[in-house]
């Protein structure tokens, strides 16, 4: 049986907050507003969790989850050798519609699909998904849809969508962008931008000219 919290009232929230952590730390799943869409969530480090994720969508292990962090820093803790270009494309992206696609740590023990040792990182900007994030770490998030249906913009259509699969339904409102977040792969010499999204190609070459388009 889901619960719902209206995280527009402060006690909701807070009780929200606490209950979506206790989900992620017993391996359901959860869904937390973002400033793209609505995302799905689970324990990035609980490869049961995660496989629950791929199921609840209806995907498979080919297209493996994205992951959110509550900050910049978690970004060291999870991936090796970092470009100087990426680090200049965080900082100034993150918070933001910024997912880098880098080389995670060898240490990093978690199972997010068919990665070829890669991660899709990305720091949301929106007040309710960091609160979450930096209560639970890390998260394995992918749009709270199922496959092929639209990213949803509310948590009515996510939980339309879902339904019971999820533990609990953090509700921030609307949220205020229908596109999902640009991703730019780092783990070669030249960025390249593997999907156009809420950063334009334009601004990214702002930071990087060289950036390719893939």
């Amino acid at each position: 049986m889901s619960v719902r919290f209206d995280c527009s009232d402060p006690v909701q929230r807070a009780e929200g907050l606490r209950e979506a952590a206790a989900a992620v730390r017993r391996g359901e799943l959860v869904v937390l507003p973002t400033d793209t869409v609505y995302g799905l969530g689970a324990d990035a480090f609980a490869p049961q969790a995660v496989a629950r994720l791929l199921a609840a969508k209806g995907r498979g292990r080919n297209m493996p989850s994205p992951v959110l962090v509550g900050s910049p820093d978690d970004l060291d803790r999870l991936v090796d050798d970092l470009p100087e270009r990426a680090r200049e494309l965080v900082a100034a992206l993150w918070p933001g519609g910024l997912t880098v696609v880098a080389r995670h740590k060898p240490s990093v023990t978690w199972d997010l699909g068919d990665t070829g040792g890669t991660v899709a990182v990305r720091m949301p900007d929106h007040p309710v998904a960091v609160d979450l994030l930096t209560a639970t770490g890390p998260l394995a998030v992918s749009s709270a849809n199922l496959t092929g249906r639209p990213s949803p913009q509310d948590c009515d259509a996510a939980q339309g969508m879902l339904g019971d699969a999820v533990a609990v339904y953090l509700d921030g409102g609307p949220t205020p962008a229908a596109v999902p977040s640009s991703i730019v792969d780092v783990t070669g010499a030249t960025p390249v931008l593997v999907r156009a999204g809420a950063v334009s190609a334009a601004r990214l070459r702002e930071i990087a000219p060289e950036l390719r388009e893939g």
